[in-house]
């Protein structure tokens, strides 16, 4: 282990510990627009962990992490807020296998997916950005892999999956063109074909 990833497991124990930060496991609806609702509900609150993989369900589970500035109390809040809008929510913040483990192993491959395409894209940091993103993206694509992760850093970065038929490849990109961040296409990237390409399901 690097001496950046002690730190940054230093500092993500020590925010769980302080009660500066919650851990859920999320189920919403698995359709697209649901990223963008959920995230909605939350409002500016600052997110700093959200990892996703497609799978063949009608609901897609989220592993969800949320910065605090009031503690059990406002963790508790969102519980509740979720709840309301009829989302199932675990609470894993006290959770020793989903801290050390589950939150660096979400994803995987998924079978019979076509036409998944990544991209990684990269965003100022700051409250609201990660929502900014999600309303930049085309509700008509179905994304099939998320992960972000705030390390404290300028810039947020996002690795995402989303379903893009051949033909219609030239309108995806320049409708991400618009969103007016930097990206960069992974979808030959070894690590991604080695670990979630679903062609090697």
């Amino acid at each position: 282990m690097s001496i950046s990833d002690r730190l940054r497991y230093v500092a993500e124990r020590a925010e769980i510990g302080e009660r500066a930060e919650a851990l859920f496991s999320v189920e919403i609806p698995e359709r697209p627009g649901s990223y963008r609702a959920f995230m909605r509900l939350l409002g500016q609150r600052s997110i700093s962990e959200f990892n996703y993989r497609f799978a063949h369900d009608s609901t897609a589970k989220i592993f969800v992490g949320i910065k605090l500035s009031r503690g059990d109390a406002e963790k508790h809040e969102i519980i509740s807020l979720l709840k309301e809008h009829g989302l199932k929510v675990i609470d894993l913040t006290d959770n020793e296998v989903a801290k050390l483990h589950v939150r660096y192993m979400v994803g995987g491959r998924v079978a019979d997916l076509e036409h998944e395409t990544v991209y990684r894209f990269q965003f100022p940091e700051r409250p609201g950005a990660l929502l900014k993103f999600l309303e930049g993206l085309h509700d008509a694509r179905n994304i099939s892999l998320f992960h972000y992760r705030n390390h404290g850093a300028d810039y947020g970065r996002v690795l995402i999956g989303v379903q893009v038929p051949p033909e219609t490849r030239a309108d995806f990109i320049a409708h991400i063109e618009v969103i007016g961040f930097p990206y960069w296409d992974e979808t030959d990237n070894p690590a991604y074909k080695q670990f979630l390409d679903h062609e090697r399901a």
